[in-house]
């Protein structure tokens, strides 16, 4: 038997192989290396295999490559010196050539990259950040974005993905809020599937697809005071009814990968947390695939952690509690085979983790298919149909939080038009974190998005003047004269701000007075969210609120558009603005999709997947609250300003005639809630339909409310529908203190409605296994 034969079964081809290794050669496999530093590109185009690189494959092998097309200032690979789409994949090839050929056993590499809103590559489309991926509410949606990246991602040889995040925002003033879904645990978790369903499809040796890496596990999203890769302190039984509820779920859809966290846990570091990793991962839930670590996360266990006296005893920690690879690799290439030899680990330890490795190479069909045809990749990246697609996922995650008078849809014609803002026409400041750099024309401003809707009508449309006014972060207001100049010419002014996660890509910056690109020795850089990026407030930075302020002092209708990565705190926009747009992060086509909205081309569907503070101080204020958690402070009462699943539209919906059937059921039955909804208004209109269900009386304390449900549906003025959705296991189950998911009788209230602060409401009870209700 030999491990080339693919008509043998995986576990066979993986012991076959195993037993042909050597222990530098195993230690191989579990190593990481920075992917972008095993090539160089030449002055003709083409690329060389780095000496580096060659190095690591003759010292014993490189088992995976990360990030090998990552492009941005991190990696310091730039547009001149990146590679497109088309050498993207002939530079794989020739990576993986040298790989397979200079190592004695042709192991193909593994290549991982980042592809959170679409591959971190050149020339790739960029969608919108998960923030607003979970306010679209439309998992079926989201699966198409995931089947587009992994089609872009594998095309160019990107094997597997370290996404989605999973992690649950309680503090958003984390700076990585934006690369989440949500703060409730059953949205993340629906988004979870969808998300392991569109990247693995339905075969990982396809062409289309790659693995999927979930994380950060685990509670990653839960730290202290909302700073990165802060202690978490949280029990047990919260941990298991709350955060790792998503992670179980996209295990239970076939997850390949799982990522761990930075933090700890009541003193427990993740990396190397045998309870998270083994007990809970893979005998409790029945994982068999691959973990890997975050970047540097094994040396925190020396330097941070301090839970290991060196490289040796870190490096054996992990490996001990269930990691398989390192990335960046550089403990285990260090440290691996000395903590063998001095006992801190067995060769069983380390055949399990190679072992799992090259299963996950064997189900991707990387010993059969290891190249790529770079013409396809070619082809398929940046495609107009994922263009389209990431416009489309753009429009329904746009929420609208306010319209007073019914300030928007804007009129397209007959009047004059002022568009404001630092975010009004900076490209990477609506793309968000985790981007690449972009080709001139790629993105598609907010401004870029209203002069090309209105540029049908010729003479006849609205005459559009543009001023940046000021910047996201800095005290200058050179530009509120000429800010305030075009607003006293126009009928109605859009305001354009919020924050940026956009590193320093070399732009340069700009005058503040007329928006034209400035050259200078001193870049500025406005980033004030995104990895590393916490804040102590949520307000605007910079001076963005006092030009506001000052426009609106003319009277004229002011029209607020957020472009940013976490929820804004800004009372007093709340209270005076006309209308606000949360835009979010919105990706490349977020310019057309915000005009899309604004002049009414399309009807704002998105609905808030976390809750909006009044004030930073009242944070935590996720709606999944207990119902011990008190009732107001001194200066104000709980209540968030917009609640979790709020969202207006340019139509009204009615509910009615709420029932369940049946009424009463055993705990391991099923019920149906049925609820009709109306479009009460003038226009078409999607409405996102939410159940939430009240657990009266339970053996723990319960939220509040609890989301058990949702569907996203499109009507017709004038059109009723009957929407139903299942009420069973998921949606009545508790972890109890003994750490069981069980359904207990006894009552429970089921509201059906627009947000969780809304909605008409019907009774279910449970009776117990003896019959009794």
């Amino acid at each position: 038997m030999d491990y080339r034969d693919a008509s043998r079964p995986v576990p066979e081809r993986v012991q076959d192989l195993l037993g042909r290794m050597t222990t530098e050669e195993k230690i191989g496999q579990l190593i990481q290396p920075m992917g972008w530093k095993a090539y160089a590109k030449e002055a003709d185009g083409t690329v060389q295999v780095t000496e580096a690189f060659k190095q690591d494959v003759a010292d014993g092998g490189v088992g995976s490559l990360y990030g090998a097309l990552r492009a941005d200032p991190w990696t310091e690979v730039t547009l001149e010196t990146g590679l497109s789409p088309r050498q993207g994949a002939e530079a794989m090839n020739e990576i993986q050539r040298y790989a397979i050929e200079h190592s004695r056993l042709g192991i193909p590499l593994l290549f991982g990259e980042e592809c959170s809103h679409g591959h971190m590559a050149i020339g790739a489309t960029v969608f919108p950040v998960p923030l607003l991926v979970g306010s679209t509410w439309n998992p079926a949606l989201y699966r198409q974005m995931c089947e587009a990246i992994a089609l872009e991602t594998r095309s160019q040889g990107g094997a597997v993905t370290y996404s989605p995040v999973l992690d649950v925002v309680r503090d958003p003033r984390w700076g990585r809020t934006e690369e989440c879904f949500a703060e409730d645990p059953y949205l993340i978790g629906e988004l979870a599937v969808a998300a392991v369903e569109g990247l693995q499809g339905e075969r990982l040796d396809s062409p289309h697809t790659i693995a999927a890496t979930l994380k950060h596990f685990a509670a990653y999203g839960s730290s202290e005071g909302g700073r990165n890769a802060a202690p978490v302190h949280m029990g047990m039984r919260e941990l298991h009814e709350i955060d790792l509820l998503p992670f179980k779920k996209a295990v239970e859809a076939g997850a390949c990968s799982v990522m761990t966290a930075y933090n700890e846990i009541d003193g427990v570091p993740c990396t190397s947390s045998t309870y998270l990793l083994n007990d809970v991962l893979r005998e409790q839930w029945g994982f068999e695939g691959v973990v890997i670590t975050d970047f540097g996360a094994i040396q925190m266990l020396v330097h941070g952690h301090n839970t290991a006296e060196n490289g040796e005893q870190a490096a054996a920690q992990a490996l001990r509690a269930g990691v398989d690879m390192e990335m960046s690799g550089y403990m285990f290439r260090k440290h691996l085979k000395q903590a063998l030899e001095q006992g801190f680990m067995a060769e069983h330890d380390l055949d399990q983790a190679v072992s799992r490795v090259l299963e996950l190479k064997f189900r991707l069909g990387l010993f059969e298919q290891p190249f790529v045809d770079p013409a396809f990749a070619e082809r398929v990246i940046g495609c107009e149909a994922h263009k389209e697609l990431a416009r489309q996922v753009a429009r329904e995650g746009i929420v609208l939080l306010k319209n007073e008078n019914g300030t928007l849809p804007l009129a397209k014609k007959g009047y004059t038009l002022a568009v404001i803002g630092p975010n009004a026409n900076h490209v990477y400041n609506q793309l968000g974190d985790y981007t690449s750099p972009q080709p001139k024309g790629q993105v598609v401003t907010v401004l870029e998005g209203i002069r090309a809707n209105l540029a049908s009508l010729g003479e006849d449309a609205a005459e559009v003047l543009y001023v940046p006014g000021c910047r996201i972060k800095g005290e200058s207001r050179e530009g509120f004269a000429q800010a305030l100049g075009a607003a006293e010419q126009a009928d109605a002014i859009v305001m354009v701000m919020g924050g940026s996660s956009a590193r320093d890509f070399g732009e340069g910056t700009i005058d503040l007075r007329t928006g034209a690109s400035v050259v200078t020795d001193d870049p500025w850089n406005d980033m004030e969210c995104g990895e590393g990026i916490d804040r102590s407030s949520l307000s605007l930075t910079g001076v963005q609120l006092e030009l506001v302020q000052e426009v609106h002092k003319l009277g004229k209708p002011v029209i607020v558009v957020y472009i940013n990565g976490r929820p804004i705190a800004e009372p007093w926009i709340d209270e005076h603005a006309h209308a606000i747009l949360e835009a979010w992060y919105p990706g490349q086509g977020g310019g057309n999709a915000v005009a899309d909205i604004l002049f009414g081309d399309a009807n704002p569907s998105g609905r808030l997947s976390v809750s909006v503070p009044k004030h930073v101080g009242q944070l935590p204020v996720v709606y999944h609250a207990r119902r011990t958690r008190g009732k107001r402070y001194l200066e104000m009462e709980l209540a968030p300003q917009y609640p979790f699943g709020f969202g207006l539209s340019y139509t009204t919906f009615d509910y009615a005639n709420i029932r369940v059937t049946p009424e009463v059921i055993g705990p391991d039955e099923e019920a149906e809630l049925h609820v009709d909804v109306t479009n009460s208004g003038t226009v078409a209109g999607m409405e996102v339909v939410q159940l939430y269900v009240t657990d009266v009386t339970a053996s723990v304390t319960r939220p509040e409310l609890a989301l058990g449900g949702f569907t996203k549906i499109e009507l017709e003025p004038g059109q009723t529908r009957t929407v139903t959705l299942k009420v069973g296991f998921e949606q009545l189950s508790l972890v109890d203190s003994q750490l069981r998911r069980i359904v207990e009788p006894g009552e429970f209230r089921l509201k059906a409605g627009r947000h969780s602060q809304d909605g008409i409401e019907c009774t279910l009870r449970v009776r117990n296994k003896e019959g009794e209700a």
